[in-house]
């Protein structure tokens, strides 16, 4: 059977906001309550919501240290100082680099700029030593890091001996000493008013774009042509999409899908997938698709990311630059070559991984799992302890023996209700470097200290985790009838896309739902619904359950049962319906079973 998930429904919004906005709004009660629970209390907050617009941005200029930093890039272009863009390999940091790489010189086409990838393996997160003396080597005056160096007060104090100066544009959690840079551009330091804390390290780099766009009078158009690598990064960097972020997301997903760079056509391509306004005609179907946060996330981000694993960053920059199509399609091809040889490596060390926790007659008693491989690469640690997260749905860490001086890496994922980073806060006396979020987070350690560092955590997280929290959790909005799923009530609720953390996907219960007769298994896995309810007024309602071809024989004993799901468009041969993606299905408790309706 699939496995077991607790379904726990969302506290509803308060009844007079609700009842004010489906007033107002003139919209269906449960989307009223969507608004609630997402904290919007006001028929123009609601609007805002719904009509995201491009001066919702605020002032860069709120950002602290935002002002030191546009002077000292005004200085650099006074005295013609070589700039050195550094970025992480990860897809925040290289589209980070990109996107600064294509303004700087695109508006100020007699600067020198540069642009330096550390190599994952070598070098390792973060600013590098050996960055700095590649700057020193060409003769670099600023240095701008983007998606990192908040924690990297060594080498920038190293830099500021080579008379280098850092201008820092990140978003990690800082340290308790900050680096001596010219500037720091990080809404989480200590003594940042600015408005909204969550933006991707290269949203950080684009409020700096911004500031100098205002400085120099440029026109925003100049910036809109760089959302596109903005949502790539919100995608990919999982970071809220809320505030700030929703407005730079929705303007990003609609520049990919009216007009990509090359760059992302190249990659959408190599991924299969074709943009909306295109078709992609064959023998018997046309298929087009709106190019949602979801395909960032799974088919464009893990390529862009495969380079950085298994190569090097630098060839992710290198096609996010390209303004040419063909050129584009050429690096799009190298970099899909790499993923499909990341996705290979992974499958095998993520098997190794399993069979290794498994084999531990501890196992079961634990509330974590932390497993070391000798020889795994290091650039798929973390994506072996996301599946490794799923697969056992505990705390994991995924560490890599195979490194010089003793020293081992990791990759750390948690589940919801347990901040990893806290955790990592907690056994940081054990560490030599460690950094990341609440559910995510990189860290190394020596060798010999592996072993107390894996009871200090299980240790702290036995302490934390309670049974239920080992269970994943179906976070459901509202209960819903089929008959409240109608046009209107479907085009509203696409006005509460991009989807992505903090504002997900709505998810609705449906109670006591019958097949109809014409449901039926695909691939012994899958299963193409037809469902009803006794007063439902259609023939039926389409939906699609995956991974749950196991619950197939109760549907057809004629079995009422009860449903979660979101509701997504479905086309097919040019038709556009409605339908139901299911993500758990039970028994209802309030119907005789084997009664048919």
């Amino acid at each position: 059977m699939p496995q077991l998930r607790r379904w726990v429904l969302k506290k509803p919004g308060n009844k007079e906001i609700v009842r004010l906005l489906e007033n107002q709004l003139h919209i269906h009660t449960t989307l009223a309550n969507l608004l609630a629970q997402r904290g919007i209390t006001t028929v123009e907050e609601a609007r805002r919501f719904f009509r995201p617009e491009l001066y919702h941005l605020h002032d860069p200029f709120l950002m602290l240290n935002m002002n030191k930093a546009v002077n000292r890039f005004n200085k650099a272009l006074k005295n013609r100082d070589k700039i050195l863009l550094y970025g992480d390999y990860d897809v925040d940091g290289t589209s980070a680099v990109a996107m600064m790489y294509k303004f700087l010189t695109s508006k100020f086409p007699y600067l020198e700029v540069d642009y330096y990838i550390p190599d994952r393996y070598k070098e390792g997160y973060g600013v590098s030593f050996q960055g700095i003396e590649y700057a020193i080597s060409k003769d670099i005056r600023l240095i701008i890091a983007l998606d990192c160096g908040i924690k990297d007060a060594d080498k920038v104090a190293y830099a500021r001996e080579k008379n280098i100066d850092f201008i820092i544009c990140d978003h990690h959690l800082p340290g308790d000493v900050l680096p001596d840079a010219e500037a720091i551009l990080n809404p989480k330091q200590k003594g940042c008013s600015y408005p909204y804390k969550e933006l991707s390290g290269c949203g950080v780099g684009f409020k700096f774009l911004q500031a100098i766009a205002h400085y120099h009078r440029f026109n925003f158009k100049d910036l809109y042509d760089l959302l596109d690598l903005v949502v790539l990064s919100i995608a990919s960097d999982i970071v809220p999409i809320t505030g700030e972020n929703r407005v730079l997301a929705y303007y990003g997903l609609k520049k990919i899908n009216e007009n990509p760079s090359a760059a992302i056509e190249a990659l959408l391509e190599t991924a299969g997938i074709k943009r909306k306004p295109e078709t992609l005609l064959t023998t018997n179907y046309v298929f087009t698709r709106y190019i949602s946060i979801s395909d960032l996330v799974y088919f464009v981000g893990p390529r862009v990311n495969a380079a950085g694993r298994m190569h090097t960053g630098k060839n992710s920059v290198d096609l996010l630059i390209s303004t040419n199509l063909s050129e584009a399609k050429n690096y799009a091809r190298v970099i899909n070559d790499f993923n499909i040889e990341r996705k290979n490596i992974d499958a095998q060390v993520t098997a190794q991984a399993i069979q290794m926790i498994e084999s531990d007659p501890s196992f079961q008693n634990k509330k974590t799992c932390i497993v070391l491989g000798e020889n795994w690469p290091k650039g798929i640690l973390g994506i072996v302890a996301s599946r490794l997260t799923e697969y056992f749905y505990k705390p994991t860490i995924v560490f890599s023996g195979n490194s010089e001086n003793g020293v081992i890496t990791g990759s750390a994922r948690s589940i919801k209700g347990f901040d990893i980073y806290d955790a990592l806060y907690y056994s940081s006396y054990l560490l030599e470097h460690w950094g990341g979020h609440t559910y995510a987070a990189g860290l190394s350690l020596k060798q010999e200290n592996f072993e107390e560092f894996r009871q200090v955590f299980e240790n702290y997280a036995h302490e934390r985790i309670s049974e239920d929290m080992l269970i994943p959790v179906i976070e459901i909005d509202a209960y819903l009838d089929f008959n409240d799923i109608s046009k209107k009530f479907y085009n509203t609720l696409k006005l509460f896309a991009p989807f992505g953390p903090e504002n997900p996907n709505p998810v609705f219960i449906t109670e006591e739902v019958y097949d109809n007769g014409y449901s039926r298994l695909l691939n012994n896995n899958h299963i193409k619904l037809m469902v009803t309810q006794r007063h439902y007024k259609d023939f039926g309602i389409p939906g699609i359950a995956f991974q749950l071809g196991d619950y197939f024989p109760l549907l057809e004993k004629g079995n009422s049962f009860d449903m979660v799901y979101t509701i997504e468009e479905n086309e097919w041969n040019g038709n556009v319906t409605v339908q139901l993606n299911v993500k758990d299905m039970r028994l209802s408790s309030n119907e005789h079973q084997n009664n048919t309706p």
